[in-house]
């Protein structure tokens, strides 16, 4: 099946982060009890991953008597879109709440007007809560504002200290981030410090060619897109140097060619299957429920340290939309836009390591020392606010998340398994490109 090539701007993703420049208030907006009263309402809502909602929903479920909220969770990104869009397809199966990925969010805007126009629900009267680039990314070539922002996706780079302090690196975070150049960070450095850390232990250095591939592809002030909305792989001499970066490193044998989102069980987060791993907020969580299922804990080694080959880079992120389908659309946009408060996005920071869209409560964790036990006692919220400085989202285009997923997905895998090399794999993604996307 061909995927449209489509050019049509969706949404105005402009300016930079300046968090600075944005009020720091939340409006009172949502968060009371719902106009409906006494009468009963049973919202729906669809999350993917790692949300940390679970008692947020009780929360608001408790302070709403009326309200009863039926929650599913999807175990991926990818996942999700494919569920999402094949209810809009069929006009019908969405619940009164849909979670929403950045990477698919140039797809979501092709089919915009399935989702209510939030302004119709009050939230320009909370856009001074969100970093102006948020509250773009959420705004169709309309005008209609069709999500509610959650987290945004600040990188830093979690490491394993002791598998660092067998290799003889040094494990202290500070000197971790001095390691790598601190604010001068590169790709280069990164992978001659993972040759040095192969040729001391054999073992590989990060898990994976994919979300390597994902971080250095959304640094690029463009990606797989120009900021005007015009298809830009082949030809881009920026993304096929980076290509040719990952691939040498492949060969090196510093990936452990592991499976996303399984890693043995979570057992190769414990074993010393690879020592560095990509990690924006939201992939905290992750690393702590892969390390626990696979028996690991906070003594297992890993820790989070505040810098990232190549400087600043926003990936991932989600937002809540409420579908035109929905029966309890006012009732729905009050829980969503409830869930995005400041308040309650601190909440979903303390649960799932997800970085807050909102000004105010960046500027409390930037502010906050408090630490994470998991992670070595790394003030991981402080980390992530200076992450984010800097980071302006990339324009995603309607078939952004599609690009990442099947076109360089299965060749980042054969650079892992030493079936492709740069050439060959550059090849054979520019072959995918003109099969999958017109």
């Amino acid at each position: 099946m061909k995927l449209s090539r489509r050019t049509t701007i969706a949404a105005a993703v402009a300016g930079a982060a300046s968090i600075a420049l944005l009020a720091s208030g939340c409006s009172a907006g949502a968060g009371g009890s719902t106009e409906s009263g006494d009468e009963k309402v049973e919202l729906t809502i669809t999350t993917f991953g790692t949300f940390g909602y679970d008692e947020l929903y009780k929360q608001y479920e408790s302070e709403n008597p009326n309200v009863t909220i039926t929650a599913t969770n999807i175990d991926t990104g990818g996942n999700a879109r494919t569920d999402t869009f094949t209810k809009i397809a069929a006009g019908s199966g969405l619940s009164d709440i849909v979670a929403l990925e950045e990477g698919w969010l140039g797809s979501v805007m092709e089919v915009s007007d399935q989702f209510v126009d939030l302004r119709d629900y009050g939230v320009d009267d909370r856009k001074a809560d969100w970093v102006d680039w948020k509250f773009a990314q959420s705004t169709d070539a309309d005008g209609r504002v069709i999500g509610y922002g959650t987290d945004v996706g600040p990188v830093g780079l979690c490491y394993n200290g002791k598998l660092f302090e067998a290799a003889g690196l040094p494990s202290d975070r500070t000197e971790v981030a001095t390691l790598f150049g601190g604010a001068d960070a590169t790709w280069d450095k990164y992978f001659e410090v993972g040759n040095q850390y192969k040729a001391a232990t054999g073992k590989a250095w990060y898990d994976q060619s994919g979300f390597v591939w994902n971080s250095m592809v959304n640094q690029l002030p463009e990606g797989y897109y120009t900021a005007d909305g015009e298809l830009n792989v082949e030809g881009n001499t920026a993304l096929q140097e980076r290509w040719g970066q990952l691939a040498g490193a492949a060969a090196d044998g510093l990936s452990a060619a592991q499976a996303q989102w399984d890693w043995n069980g979570g057992k190769s987060f414990t074993d010393g299957t690879f020592a560095t791993f990509v990690c924006p907020g939201w992939m905290l969580g992750v690393v702590q429920g892969n390390t626990e299922a696979g028996g690991g804990d906070a003594t297992t080694g890993w820790d989070f340290a505040d810098v990232f080959p190549g400087g600043a880079v926003n990936w991932g992120g989600a937002f809540l939309a409420v579908p035109e389908t929905s029966e309890h659309k006012e009732e729905a946009a009050k829980l969503a836009s409830w869930l995005t408060e400041a308040e309650q996005q601190l909440g979903q920071f303390a649960a799932a390591g997800t970085f807050p869209s909102t000004v105010a409560a960046q500027e409390e964790l930037a502010a906050s020392g408090e630490q994470n036990a998991f992670f070595n006692d790394a003030p991981v919220g402080a980390i992530l606010a200076g992450r984010s400085e800097g980071v302006v989202a990339q324009f995603k285009g309607p078939d952004d998340s599609v690009i990442q997923e099947n076109v360089f997905g299965p060749v980042t895998q054969k650079l892992d398994s030493g079936e492709a090399d740069a050439q060959s794999g550059w090849d054979e993604a520019i072959s995918l490109l003109n099969e999958l996307v017109e």
